[in-house]
């Protein structure tokens, strides 16, 4: 179905875009004529074809492997974006939080996941007036404690459809989620018993328990990923729900696939991977097991940013204009990829190129960076540019997409 696209005029405070654009309308960019060298660096941009061939490889892949798509949305809070997801088949958008599920809900999708427990009564008020309002809507949300499953009662006292809640399992050394299968009987049976919420699943997040992709790792994936199964069996649900089972972050799809793919007779088994559309060229390059490993194409990085060389106050060294206000480094710094050398340091507004020995670059010239981390580098951008080509010599903006952070 459509979604509502945000399509806002475009001014001085389109960070990225050159002066004669305002005034212009995002939707107008495409026909536009734009070039890479047009924008005013900083910039940061997404790949179309990389973006198609991701899409194209995940749900392909997730099809032959009775694997539903639910994609966070928090990673770009772009609906352009959510939009081709849905195209492709994506059972629902997952996000993080109620705002971001309001702004879901605005945009026009249909099944929202809310990766997370409500816990502010106001916000679950509003959850369920928003299902009171659209019949066809649906939401669902996490609870991994009886607390949480008191504030929700509390909220929807009256309520005219009940709230579907999924009970989160955690492990010790995780994030949230119960630790243990007994807390979540517990806490389904509270939900169960709640007037204005209905039993609707399992859920949790396997990403705490694998650092990367060693043996140990992966064992401690499969024995968190089996709690879930084994949680899931235990429950008695209401007459007529399918249940959903789900998990999954970008860095273990095929460990999700492996251990509940054997229950999709009795359950919807939904993956909630977002980083996979973008990927990157650092943590989910390293991560993802797309390629040799499933036996499918490799996913490519869809974003890069381009940074000009703003100085060069020293033999080896050279200051570039993008910083922490335009690219991620929560997990790895940028790495440059159009001249040798790497980025050592990022301040507000400077990120610190090393040169290799021999290279050399010139003030004015713009570097392409590799990027690590989606979620971190379009929260950083309130529209971003779409190219043809980033190994161009001067790539076509063939559009742009609008994010709501």
């Amino acid at each position: 179905m459509p979604l509502q696209i945000p399509d806002p005029v475009l001014g001085v405070r389109t960070k990225g875009f050159p002066a004669h654009v305002a005034g212009m309308r995002l939707s107008d960019i495409a026909g536009a004529g734009l070039r890479l060298s047009d924008l005013v660096s900083p910039v940061l941009t997404v790949q179309e074809s990389a973006m198609a061939h991701n899409e194209a490889t995940v749900f392909s892949w997730a099809a032959s492997q009775g694997i539903l798509l639910a994609p966070h949305g928090k990673t770009t809070m772009a609906p352009a974006l959510w939009q081709r997801l849905l195209d492709a088949g994506a059972w629902g958008i997952s996000v993080a939080t109620p705002w971001q599920a309001e702004v879901a809900v605005e945009a026009g999708v249909p099944t929202v996941l809310i990766a997370n427990a409500v816990v502010d009564r106001a916000a679950a008020r509003r959850l369920g007036a928003l299902l009171d309002a659209d019949p066809q809507l649906r939401i669902l949300c996490w609870a991994d404690s009886p607390a949480t499953v008191g504030i929700l009662a509390d909220a929807l006292v009256g309520a005219g459809r009940p709230l579907d809640v999924l009970v989160e399992l955690g492990g010790t050394g995780g994030r949230t989620g119960a630790r243990t299968i007994a807390e979540g009987e517990r806490i389904a049976a509270a939900i169960s018993a709640t007037p204005g919420l209905r039993l609707a699943g399992v859920a949790g997040y396997e990403g705490p328990f694998g650092p990367d992709r060693s043996a140990d790792s992966v064992a401690a994936v499969d024995a968190f990923l089996h709690t879930l199964v084994d949680l899931h069996q235990r429950l008695d649900y209401p007459d007529g729900m399918r249940p959903v089972l789900t998990a999954g972050g970008s860095s273990f799809p095929d460990r999700v696939a492996a251990v509940l793919g054997a229950h999709g007779d009795d359950a919807d088994l939904v993956l909630r991977s977002g980083a996979f559309q973008i990927h990157d060229d650092g943590f989910y390059s390293r991560m993802s097991p797309f390629g040799p490993l499933l036996g499918t194409p490799p996913l490519r990085s869809a974003m890069h940013a381009w940074a000009r060389v703003v100085s060069q106050p020293e033999e080896g060294l050279a200051l570039l204009d993008a910083g922490r206000r335009d690219v991620p480094f929560d997990i790895d710094l940028p790495a440059p990829q159009t001249v040798p050398g790497r980025i050592t340091a990022l301040n507000d507004q400077h990120a610190f190129l090393a040169l290799a020995p021999g290279s050399t670059v010139n003030v004015g010239d713009v570097v392409r960076l590799g990027l690590s981390h989606p979620c971190t580098a379009f929260d950083k951008w309130r529209v971003v540019a779409v190219i043809d080509d980033p190994d161009a010599a001067d790539p076509r903006v063939i559009g742009a997409v609008a994010t709501c952070f």
